[in-house]
Parts: C-alpha cells; sequence; structure tokens
C-alpha cells in the first residue's frame, strides 16, 4: 500500500501534484487551498453575510461546512444557506431534507425559493410543455440563477456563495473560450469588486481550485451525508461533452484543469467583466438586454415571473 510522506497508509494520489496523502493530511490540503481562496476572494472583515447555495449535493455541502467553519467564530461574518426547489419529483425533495439537516445541525438560517414561487412552473411541467423550444436545462439554468440572486437579496447577503468545483470551472472556461464569448468570460465569479453589477449579489466559489473527485473524498472522510443523484433532465446537457473532453485531456495530461483555471487568473484582470448590466422591462430583475432571458424562457412555456 503506497504511503503518505508521514507514513500513513495514502488514501488518495494527485496525479497533478504526484502527492500521495493520508486521511488527516489530505483533509488539511482541502482546507488549506479553501481558505486560500476565501482570502483571495474576500476580503471578508466586517459587515459581511456569505449566503451559500445549497442543493444538498456533495459540492454545496462541502462548500457550506467549510464557510461555517472558517467563520464561526468571526462575528462580522454571517453564514446562511439557500436551497432552490426547482420542482423535480423524486429528485429534488431528498436532497432539500439533506440540506436542511445539515442547516439544522450547525444552525444557520435555511432560505428555500421554489420556481413555483417565482416564476409559476415546475421544471416536471417545463419538460413536459409541448412549446418548449429548447432542452430543459436552458430554462433551469436562467430561472437557478434568478432565484440565486433574489434568494441571496431576501437573505440580506453581501456575498454569494456557490460549491463550483475545479472540474466545473475549468469546463466553463473551455466552453466560454471555444465558443468565443468572451462577455461570459468576464462575468465569470470569483467576482471582482469592479466588475461587480448593480442588483446582482457577487460571486465568491470557495472550491473552485479542488478536483471533483477530491471534494467527493473529503465529504465522505467527514462522514456529512450528501445527495448523489443526478437529475434525469441532465442527460443530454452540453456541459456533459466538455466534462468528457477535459476528463479524457487530465487522464492524458495531468494538470490540465489547474492550467486552465491559472491561465483565466492571468487573463481575468484584462476582462470588462462583461455586457453593462440594466433592468428588464417586464421583471426589473438585471439583464444586458431590454428583457431578461428568464423571462423570455418562461413566456414560451405560459409562466411568469414574480
Amino acid at each position: 500500500m503506497t504511503s503518505c510522506r508521514c507514513g500513513a497508509p495514502a488514501v488518495h494520489h494527485a496525479r497533478y501534484s504526484g502527492e500521495h496523502l493520508c486521511a488527516t493530511h489530505f483533509q488539511e490540503s482541502v482546507e488549506r487551498r479553501v481558505r486560500r481562496e476565501l482570502r483571495q476572494q474576500g476580503p471578508f472583515k466586517r459587515d459581511v453575510s456569505i449566503a451559500v447555495a445549497l442543493s444538498g449535493g456533495k459540492d454545496s455541502v462541502v462548500a457550506l461546512r467549510l464557510v461555517h467553519e472558517t467563520f464561526r467564530d468571526n462575528p462580522l461574518v454571517r453564514v446562511s444557506a439557500l436551497t432552490v426547489d426547482e420542482g423535480i419529483a423524486g429528485y429534488r425533495p431528498p436532497s432539500m431534507e439533506i440540506a436542511a439537516a445539515h442547516c439544522r445541525e450547525i444552525g444557520v438560517e435555511h432560505l428555500v425559493l421554489s420556481y413555483e414561487e417565482t416564476a409559476g412552473l415546475t421544471m416536471d411541467r417545463v419538460a413536459a410543455d409541448p412549446r418548449r423550444q429548447h432542452l430543459p436545462c436552458a430554462y433551469c439554468g436562467v430561472l437557478r440563477r434568478r432565484n440565486l440572486n433574489e434568494g441571496a437579496k431576501r437573505l440580506r447577503a453581501t456575498h454569494l456563495a456557490t460549491g463550483h468545483n475545479l472540474d466545473d470551472t475549468a469546463q466553463t472556461i473551455l466552453m466560454n473560450h471555444l465558443r468565443g464569448d468572451v462577455d461570459r468570460l468576464g462575468r465569470m465569479g470569483p467576482h471582482r469588486p469592479e466588475h461587480v453589477q448593480p442588483g446582482l449579489v457577487p460571486r465568491i466559489l470557495p472550491l473552485r481550485s479542488i478536483p471533483e473527485k477530491e471534494v467527493a473524498l473529503y465529504a465522505i472522510l467527514r462522514g456529512w451525508a450528501f445527495h448523489d443523484g443526478e437529475c434525469p433532465y441532465s442527460l443530454d446537457a452540453t456541459r456533459g461533452r466538455y466534462r468528457d473532453l477535459l476528463l479524457d485531456l487530465e487522464e492524458k495530461e495531468p494538470g490540465t484543469r489547474h492550467a486552465l483555471l491559472a491561465g483565466y487568473d492571468r487573463l481575468q484582470p484584462l476582462l470588462s467583466g462583461g455586457a453593462k448590466i440594466g433592468a428588464c422591462g417586464k421583471c426589473g430583475e438585471p439583464t444586458s438586454g431590454p428583457v431578461c432571458r428568464a423571462c423570455q424562457l418562461v413566456a414560451e412555456v405560459g409562466g411568469a415571473l414574480r
């Protein structure tokens, strides 16, 4: 059995760095990287309220628990949790139970905001609607972003933390590069102070340097329950092709994901932060056009943003 540098049995081999780590040193490595991200994405010195997007999956559970552990002794930082209920029977209810249990355990405020409440529809109804012109993920993505921003404002949050891990972040960077979408690259989180747009709660990404498998292993070693079901509507999602491509590249060239992130970090200060944001002519929420994408998509299937 391979050993850690301390002599204990290794539980993880990071091919991108060559390290073999035991359970203790692996956990310390994850926590150190998360604290570094929070320091770099801060500063969180006074009058800070962080709402953590909490689905109940491994990434969001680890994000919530580590953000809470980092700031629980700091009276100037308040941590809360925000769960989006898309209305997917058999998939979302079990994860919401797990999310609620974590919030009770650590004693943080927990807000659940549903598509039914904010748009008058559920993803189950959208997926079955014959008027639908796009894959379900197109509707869900814009509604989730809207609900997260709305929920963060209801929680009076100064920052919205999401559980995007290194794989998620690298996929998004690659997608935007290959599409030539410089505006989206500029809008990616974590949001620099000069790029924060009116009406949008700035995002932070505590796990963005942690590979997905490491997030899962960390949650297991800490004994934290999480929901590992797959959304029934995500099977045809475009992102899956980029995920497979990156996994193949990472297998052949360990460190590819970290290189994409490092390159983006060097590029980000040169980006403008995307198109300027105004107010949607229908719902009043922030948008770069006269009518936000959420209003356009919801109208297709007979919903109405509230």
